[in-house]
């Protein structure tokens, strides 16, 4: 069935001659680059945005996996920040930014001779909430994972299968995505975030959240290494850096890591599970 779904997906880029692939370094947009480039060689190039939504170490793990898969790697900057649709942080927030992101790649993409935009967007992501999806179609760009309905664990047996190293990378989504819709987006509480963030994984925590509601840092781990989290982590140390960070109250959600989290209340607690 994989190596199935694997021959497909060569063969959409086989005919495509030259893509553009909007790559975040995340483990489906480097699937993605992965096959463009074995299918098409330097006519496949990654692009990626950067923008304050970016965590500095996503970004130079980006370049890396680029390096290693010998794709070309190219940058673009965005500016979602100027926009005050996106700032403001309504619920369709995802749509300005890929808004952005596609109203710079797709002029790009043509002035270079790429006829083709594609990302990293898969099956279960059309399950969840993601208004940023529609902006894409709207400026032609294409899915290919999401088109052969190949899911997110399949990304991860593909990659695997394919021998590349950060196959089981755990997603990392835009730091907007940590606050509570209506909250107010700004590049002092992006870095605030991704800095706590960066503190975490180097307790050696990876699969991780720190939630922004306000001044309220709310951490969510994976249910199973919380007990470990609050019998070994100096506490008190822990909250002394998030209030230097910015936080005031610091706490840690008791549910655990849950993907999408912030979507309950667009969605319903059961279809938020991704």
């Amino acid at each position: 069935m994989l190596t199935e779904k694997l021959s497909q997906l060569k063969a959409i880029f086989q005919p495509m001659k030259q893509v553009l692939i909007a790559y975040s370094g995340g483990i489906d947009s480097t699937l993605v680059a992965k096959i463009a480039y074995d299918v098409l060689g330097d006519h496949a190039l990654a692009v990626t945005a950067v923008s304050p939504s970016l965590l500095p170490e996503e970004l130079e793990e980006a370049k890396i996996q680029a390096a290693t898969i010998g794709i070309p790697h190219e940058l673009v900057y965005t500016h979602e920040m100027d926009n005050p649709n996106y700032t403001a942080n309504p619920v369709n927030r995802c749509y300005f930014c890929k808004s952005e992101l596609h109203d710079t790649l797709k002029p790009l993409a043509l002035k270079r001779g790429y006829p083709y935009v594609v990302d990293g967007v898969n099956a279960d992501d059309l399950q969840d909430y993601r208004p940023g999806i529609q902006a894409a179609k709207e400026r032609g760009a294409r899915s290919p994972l999401a088109e052969l309905h190949i899911t997110k664990l399949e990304v991860r047996q593909l990659s695997q299968d394919l021998g590349l190293p950060w196959w089981d990378k755990p997603a990392q989504p835009c730091l907007s995505s940590r606050f509570p819709y209506g909250e107010e987006i700004t590049v002092a509480k992006l870095q605030r975030v991704g800095r706590a963030e960066i503190y975490l994984r180097n307790l050696g925590y990876h699969n991780l959240r720190v939630r922004s509601q306000g001044d309220t840092a709310k951490i969510e781990l994976p249910p199973e290494v919380i007990k470990d989290f609050v019998v070994t982590t100096n506490l008190p140390q822990l909250v002394t850096k998030f209030q230097e960070l910015g936080f005031i109250y610091v706490t840690l959600d008791l549910e655990g890591y849950r993907s999408g989290k912030m979507n309950l209340e667009i969605l319903g607690k059961d279809r938020v599970n991704i």
